[in-house]
């Protein structure tokens, strides 16, 4: 290759690169938007983070946040805070993505929730704004036992929660993550729904025993009542409304395991155990005295 030659392809892929636009991740801190960050990141593409500490801010409360943090962004992940099921969401979505169109968006992707109702309100609204669209509907998050909601039970022992013996085909939020930056980078994936799980069912007691061996100490289920679990939301602070999403795995809507992933991807999901003996490696679950557990 001569030094012109050099120079026209590195010119080529400066022009790409320039062609790609900004991608704004709208909960970029959280569980499944930092990692499509990074991943986004890692190849070269421009990635603005959409939460409230950004730089322009972004909240979902606030509309006239919107514009200015879609400035010069040409792609969307839209995640929704608390989730989608809340009263609001469907109307709140839709108007950000007609507010996206208008400045110029020409993709997004959803991160929906597998067999809610609701949540398919605001994967309508979406689609109704005329940009380019993939949604993406997860189970529930392997991580929201080392990052989230569950953490803590998880430190102290005992998950205390209103599930019975029903059961979940959680999903690794880097099999999520990598199946959006996928949808948002590959034209292939216009117009697709795609319904992510891991690669098997388990209960809340299943969970458990996992975390035992992993963690190398006892972690126990402990079955609840849901007004019980409401009360406990309330004395933490947290909306009662998450009660009602234990609703998608007691009635057995989402008891069974679907094929997103590799669909999306071509390959298998990662396991619920995988996950768990690497959180527990880095030393996440660790109290005081269990140095070295879960190595």
């Amino acid at each position: 290759m001569t030094q012109t030659q050099g120079t026209q392809t590195q010119d080529t892929q400066a022009q790409a690169k320039a062609a790609q636009g900004m991608t704004l991740v709208i909960g970029g801190t959280g569980k499944t938007g930092r990692r499509v960050a990074e991943k986004l990141t890692a190849l070269g593409r421009p990635v603005r983070i959409g939460s409230r500490s950004g730089v322009p801010a972004f909240d979902w409360t606030e509309p006239a946040s919107w514009g200015p943090a879609l400035e010069g962004v040409d792609r969307v992940y839209v995640t929704y805070y608390p989730d989608l099921g809340f009263p609001g969401a469907a109307e709140k979505v839709g108007a950000f993505a007609r507010v996206a169109v208008t400045a110029g968006v020409r993709r997004l992707v959803l991160l929906s929730g597998r067999g809610e109702e609701s949540a398919q309100r605001s994967e309508d609204a979406l689609k109704e704004s005329g940009a380019d669209w993939t949604v993406v509907r997860a189970a529930w998050f392997n991580q929201n036992f080392d990052e989230s909601f569950f953490l803590e039970p998880v430190l102290a022992g005992e998950i205390a929660l209103p599930t019975a013996d029903a059961v979940e085909p959680f999903v690794d939020a880097d099999d999520i993550a990598d199946v959006v930056v996928a949808a948002l980078t590959d034209d292939r994936h216009i117009g697709r729904t795609y319904e992510l799980s891991g690669p098997r069912l388990l209960s809340f007691s299943d969970v458990a025993a996992e975390l035992s061996k992993a963690t190398g100490r006892e972690i126990s289920y402990v079955p609840v009542s849901d007004e019980e679990y409401r009360g406990a939301l309330r004395e933490h602070g947290l909306p009662e409304e998450f009660a009602d999403l234990f609703a998608l795995i007691l009635d057995g809507r989402n008891a069974h395991v679907v094929g997103g992933v590799e669909e999306a991807l071509g390959r298998g999901p990662r396991d619920f155990a995988d996950f768990a003996r690497e959180a527990a490696a880095r030393g996440v679950w660790d109290v005081e005295g269990d140095a070295g557990a879960g190595a």
